[in-house]
């Protein structure tokens, strides 16, 4: 028990100290962490850990895509549904026939049921690896909406046909009609599990007396009751909690408190983290035991096979994704009406961020040992071998040269979020002095309180008045913004002299600690 817990704790800390290190090198953390783990595993007694594919899909998938579902506003989905499922479907049904065809000509005593069987585990990209990358550098919001939404989408899909091509396997049956209405029972069952349970607990948070504790403890449960109570059923477990996730999330703002949705937050933030991290990490940890699980002699074809696939995988992408984006413009003027040109680079930076993760390896470490007959499963540490390939090709070649691309094809955005924020201010500080005034008009203007909140709303408009006719932001503004920073600091070094002093109660001082935290949590959005 000790054991075990020491190595959850190694394993939590090696993940923080790497991602700190990442951070420093200026590299995104899951790339640095499989590769971290791939020179820690070959360190003997250091961290010996065998990947349960089991452990990955019940414990780390539910609340990953739970917490990726829950950030995907609902109307970026639906507006963009179109080269999402064009991606997270097609793509992926379109990739695993096309691997299929090409291991079963590559690979020696490869069957075409082995190749879809590979092609199902190989075909979802990671969309954490891709974020990740991104997330310091100003891209086009739909490009982000685009993969973060394939990534909801894609598993679902990919496991499914995965399943379909193990049972293949076991049974040596398979009949193409059956296999397309069991993929659409799969699919809307897992749906509807995910939207009825969701809605169940829409009615806990709504109308139950809670805390924020407590709601925060319910957003944890909830991606597990959906994803165990759907695969029980042999459902999709994925588009269970992917449903229910985006359901929730669409009516978070009438159900959680300011409180809870603060709380929940950066404990999701933190549980998402140390979750992302571990089972990157755990990649790379995976490949000793990997190589010993192949027959001596065959590591330098297996790599060649593994290299092929790999270039396969990356080449398919960009097949399908050039096409995928243009045809629909030419066929129809409904969608050049509706949908912005988005430029060739911006295609190209979506087709080159196919990084494969861990929904792969561990689907291929989930193929049985034996068959029902007692013997060995063909083929099954040579499937292993080229996932890990393909994992650790598609990371390290694309995962790395993403950045220097977007910044090559010089496809960085400029944002305009500071022009959106100063329209949400006006229109609060607008909405606030119409209720005011009126309060002012009825009480007959007699509390000087209501007035001095008036004329402090009055000139945060004016301000933003301001602000709108300037194209680029004021050096007053910019000094503003630095000398609440410093002043926010001047109070931070006060309330430690209180501290000293003792003169009053720790908790009270924590209290003013927690709101200038907040305040200057508020100026930092805000700067430049």
């Amino acid at each position: 028990m000790e054991d075990g817990l020491l190595l959850i704790i190694s394993l939590l800390l090696a993940v923080s100290l790497l991602s700190m290190l990442a951070e420093k090198l200026n590299i995104a953390y899951p790339i640095f962490l499989v590769i971290s783990g791939l020179v820690i595993g070959f360190i003997p007694h250091v961290l010996d850990i065998i990947l349960e594919p089991d452990l990955v899909f019940l414990i780390f998938l539910p609340p990953l895509l739970y917490s990726a579902a829950w950030n995907m506003a609902w109307k970026d989905f639906a507006k963009n549904w179109r080269p999402i499922s064009l991606l997270a479907l097609g793509l992926v049904l379109f990739t695993s026939v096309a691997v299929a065809l090409v291991a079963t000509w590559l690979i020696p005593g490869f069957t075409l049921a082995l190749g879809f069987l590979l092609g199902g585990i190989i075909s979802p990209p990671d969309p954490i690896a891709a974020s990740s990358v991104m997330q310091k550098i100003k891209m086009n919001r739909r490009v982000l909406v685009i993969l973060e939404g394939e990534g909801l989408v894609n598993d679902a899909v990919s496991l499914i046909v995965f399943r379909f091509a193990l049972a293949a396997v076991l049974t040596g049956q398979f009949v193409l009609w059956k296999a397309g209405i069991d993929f659409m029972v799969a699919a809307s069952g897992g749906i509807a599990i995910g939207l009825a349970i969701g809605g169940v607990i829409y009615v806990l948070h709504r109308y139950l007396p809670t805390t924020s504790s407590i709601d925060t403890g319910i957003t944890v449960i909830s991606p597990y009751l959906m994803y165990i109570a759907a695969e029980h059923f042999g459902l999709s477990g994925v588009l269970a909690v992917v449903s229910g996730g985006l359901f929730l999330s669409s009516r978070s703002t009438a159900v959680f408190s300011f409180s809870t949705r603060l709380q929940s937050q950066g404990f999701w933030d933190t549980l998402v983290f140390l979750m992302n991290g571990s089972v990157f990490i755990l990649i790379g940890l995976q490949l000793p035991s990997i190589l010993a699980s192949l027959e001596p002699g065959t590591l330098g074809r297996n790599v060649y096979y593994g290299v092929i696939i790999s270039l396969l995988s990356i080449v398919l992408r960009i097949i399908w994704v050039f096409p995928a984006a243009y045809l629909p413009r030419m066929w129809s003027k409904k969608v050049r009406d509706s949908e912005p040109d988005p430029g060739w680079k911006s295609i190209f930076i979506i087709a080159w961020s196919g990084m494969r993760g861990v929904v792969s390896l561990a689907a291929a470490l989930s193929i049985p040992v034996l068959l029902r007959n007692g013997q060995d499963f063909p083929h099954r540490n040579q499937i292993l071998f080229i996932t890990f390939i393909v994992i650790f090709c598609t990371l390290i070649l694309q995962g790395l040269s993403l950045p220097w691309l977007i910044r090559k094809l010089g496809i960085e955005v400029k944002s305009n979020a500071g022009v959106q924020e100063r329209e949400i201010q006006t229109y609060l500080a607008t909405a606030v002095l119409t209720v005011l005034s009126e309060k002012i008009r009825e009480s007959g203007d007699t509390n000087p309180a209501m007035r001095i909140l008036k004329e402090r709303y009055e000139n945060q408009l004016t301000n933003l008045e301001k602000q709108k006719t300037k194209k680029h932001p004021s050096k007053e503004n910019a000094y503003y913004q630095e000398t609440i920073m410093e002043l926010v600091e001047v109070r931070r070094m006060a309330l430690e002299e209180l501290r000293i002093q003792n003169h009053y109660p720790d908790e009270m001082i924590r209290s003013f600690e927690k709101e200038t935290d907040y305040e200057e949590a508020r100026i930092s959005e805000r700067m430049p």
